[in-house]
């Protein structure tokens, strides 16, 4: 059988990340990346977002939590690994590994799960906004051990 010279091969930059399209039909679309922050830190972060949202900032996106309770991850856009750098977090790029949307959303890593699943909240969360949130959580919890 003779080929035409189309390949079915995903392309070398493609990712297997896939999220509900509007019209219920996946599309795929680049995966996130995923800042990481300690648990106290972050669910301050969470609650700041959320009490700027609907004003100006944008609300926040999917949330993972660790089975210890010791980390929360925040879904960010793709990229954002590149340029992030704020000290005590870390950003990794997931290349979409372990990412499931839709109905099987439940994480694949062994006890984790989701603070605030995707079906529930935005696509992800803003970066700047994050950064922002996350700064002013690393405040207020700096204020409230120095008043013990």
């Amino acid at each position: 059988m003779d080929s035409i010279g189309t390949s079915t091969a995903p392309d070398a930059g493609a990712h297997a990340f896939t999220a509900p399209a509007a019209a219920g039909l996946p599309s795929p679309v680049p995966a996130p990346d995923l800042v990481t922050v300690s648990v106290r830190q972050g669910l301050e972060a969470v609650d700041i977002i959320r009490r700027g949202a609907g004003r100006t900032a944008p609300a926040v996106g999917p949330v993972l939590h660790d089975g210890s309770g010791d980390t929360l991850g925040f879904l960010v856009p793709p990229g954002t690994a590149d340029a992030w750098d704020l000290p005590g977090s870390a950003c990794t790029q997931t290349n979409g590994r372990g990412m499931r949307f839709g109905d099987l959303a439940a994480p694949t890593a062994g006890g984790t799960g989701w603070l605030l699943p995707p079906e529930s909240v935005g696509p992800v969360t803003d970066p700047d906004v994050l950064r922002a949130a996350l700064g002013e959580a690393a405040r207020l919890i700096e204020a409230a051990d120095n008043c013990r």
